[in-house]
């Protein structure tokens, strides 16, 4: 229970009635839980609950050093919810979770189109008897179109985006991204949706449909290449860790390892210049600009490259921020996630887990850092079906008063 004096969060008071599994919807859900509501997640009992539970090799492991079903993967998108489980086929669980709709601010759910139809629990059905009802379904390719009934993998959605064709070594095959950020940034679409979605309720006591797809979202965050495209019609090339519009930035070689330069305007190239050694190719009209430096990109490269490799990467950094040339080190993720920066920003955080050996679990926090509303980290990732009891007593159709699950 959070203390009285503890703020609340922004979305506190907030119901969402969780349908989703896997990544997108997940994503989506904890990141309303992170800003305050209280989420239920439903999970179906036939199958063990949430597919990424069962997606190790990494687990949590219990007191008795054993694996739990908190699996990395899980956990990832799933603290701050409760977990219940019901039998969505069954009578008994569609007159649950009607129950339950109808005291939801928002339901989210990812099942194909019409999936949730033949349970009198889709769009249509719950929005008729509850028209303030905010309802987001994720889908790969959305409600409509002659790809809509095709099943949705962030690896599918990668590929027909378009961003796998503009990812990868230049000589190389298309390569998708290191994390499924298809699904990541569709969970992000779907919070900004509902979000907005809860603000026209507000005004106006209306509810709506959000209709939102993987590859939507996946060729709306093609952002400068999709528009290099539109507005030119030349198809943009795989360049590795390059810039289609600015020179020189990329992963350079050094005597030690590789660096990241992005030079972001001519004053910054001309200090680059000075820095490696080369301050004439700064006056050069072959570089002079940002322009030219692209039609010249080969000529300009095979200056900068062998001078770079003759130098450590430690002294590399230190001179080229010295005078404020972007770059910065290509860090491992333990790197990234044990540095002076992460422990500053709480790009890690600790939840107690009595049950877990150690009685904590190490999670990634939450970005956003909100002055008077803060994210909150109330729960930890839930084992299947945990709070079943404890909601439908609360919440459920035999409950004897309307409440607020303990938080």
């Amino acid at each position: 229970m959070m203390a009285a004096s503890e703020p609340k969060g922004a979305l506190d008071g907030i119901f969402v009635l969780d349908l989703s599994r896997i990544l997108a919807g997940p994503t989506c859900t904890q990141m309303l839980g992170d800003l305050g509501a209280t989420v239920i997640k439903v999970e179906n009992p036939r199958s063990g609950g949430d597919d990424t539970r069962g997606w190790g090799p990494n687990y949590a492991r219990g007191a008795d050093g054993n694996p739990t079903d908190l699996s990395a993967y899980f956990m990832a998108a799933n603290r701050n919810k409760h977990s219940i489980a019901v039998d969505i086929s069954s009578e008994d669980g569609q007159k649950i979770l009607r129950h339950l709709a109808a005291r939801a601010d928002i339901v989210v759910e990812n099942f194909k189109p019409d999936g949730l139809r033949k349970y009198g629990l889709d769009h249509a059905s719950l929005m008729a008897a509850h028209p303030a009802l905010i309802y987001c379904s994720i889908s790969g390719y959305g409600q409509t179109g002659p790809n809509r009934d095709q099943p949705g993998y962030d690896l599918m959605a990668q590929g027909f985006g378009g961003i796998m064709s503009i990812t990868g070594a230049p000589d190389g095959a298309p390569m998708k991204v290191g994390v499924g950020i298809a699904d990541v940034m569709c969970g992000m679409y779907a919070t900004i949706g509902v979000l907005a979605a809860l603000r026209h309720r507000d005004q106006t006591g209306e509810g709506q449909h959000i209709d939102l797809s993987l590859v939507d979202s996946a060729m709306a965050w093609l952002i400068n290449e999709g528009t290099n495209f539109l507005t030119s019609g030349n198809l943009p090339e795989r360049r590795g860790n390059a810039h289609p519009n600015i020179v020189p930035y990329d992963a350079f070689e050094c005597r030690d390892g590789h660096i990241l330069l992005a030079v972001g305007n001519d004053a910054q190239f001309a200090r680059f210049c000075d820095v490696i050694g080369l301050s004439v190719l700064a006056g050069d009209p072959m570089f002079q600009t940002n322009l030219a430096r692209i039609e010249n990109r080969t000529a300009l490269l095979a200056k900068i490259v062998p001078a770079m490799k003759e130098r450590p990467k430690a002294e590399m950094l230190a001179q080229l921020q010295a005078v404020k040339v972007p770059c910065g080190p290509i860090n491992t993720i333990a790197e990234a996630l044990a540095s002076d920066q992460a422990r500053a920003r709480d790009a890690v955080i600790d939840m107690p887990r009595p049950d877990i050996a150690g009685g904590m679990l190490q999670l990634l926090g939450n970005p956003l850092k909100l002055s008077r509303t803060p994210v909150q980290y109330r729960r930890p990732p839930p084992r299947f079906g945990q709070d079943t009891r404890d909601v439908l007593e609360t919440w459920g159709p035999d409950a004897p008063q309307k409440g607020d699950p303990q938080r």
